[in-house]
């Protein structure tokens, strides 16, 4: 559950698909172009060969990798050779996990490189952290902040805000 522009919504990922419910209990599907990449940042569940299907699916070689520092911290950058700035590529922090995201998409006439930067890791539990910041770059230039205040796990929210077949049939 997240608040945008003072609005409660819940978001539920069901394999490739995303669906949020409104506070007005409206219920819809979230276009492809749009998708949150909140399983990339915070991948509790996942195994690495999970994580590297999630990696390729975006166009990363996971061939190709090298060392590098991002804000003064050590990464290991997967999907680009040291001086390729708009290769797909994901960079991973060995203490925060998933630190930037880098993906080339088809956007109106052409491609475009979109850089998803995430910094103000902040613990949450049992070793995990979660950036409170997420800055979203459209070859170059910001296209999106976005600052999170608080971040709660597992606060009991009611079950029937996760049921996929309700989702499904829109209520």
């Amino acid at each position: 559950e997240r608040v945008v522009d003072g609005q409660a919504q819940v978001w539920l990922l069901v394999g490739d698909r995303i669906w949020t419910r409104r506070a007005d209990r409206t219920v819809v599907e979230v276009p492809g172009g749009e998708r949150d990449r909140t399983h990339l940042v915070a991948p509790f569940t996942r195994r690495a060969a999970d994580l590297l299907a999630a990696f390729t699916a975006l166009g990363v070689r996971e061939d190709v990798t090298h060392r590098a520092r991002w804000r003064g911290r050590p990464v290991l950058v997967i999907g680009a050779r040291a001086g390729e700035v708009s290769a797909p590529a994901v960079w991973l922090d060995p203490e925060y996990g998933v630190v930037r995201v880098i993906t080339r998409e088809r956007r109106n006439a052409g491609h475009v490189t979109l850089d998803l930067a995430l910094s103000e890791h902040r613990p949450l539990r049992d070793g995990a952290y979660f950036p409170y910041r997420q800055e979203l770059f459209a070859d170059g230039r910001l296209l999106q902040l976005v600052t999170v205040k608080t971040v709660e796990v597992d606060p009991g929210l009611r079950a029937d805000l996760f049921d996929p077949e309700a989702l499904r049939r829109g209520r």
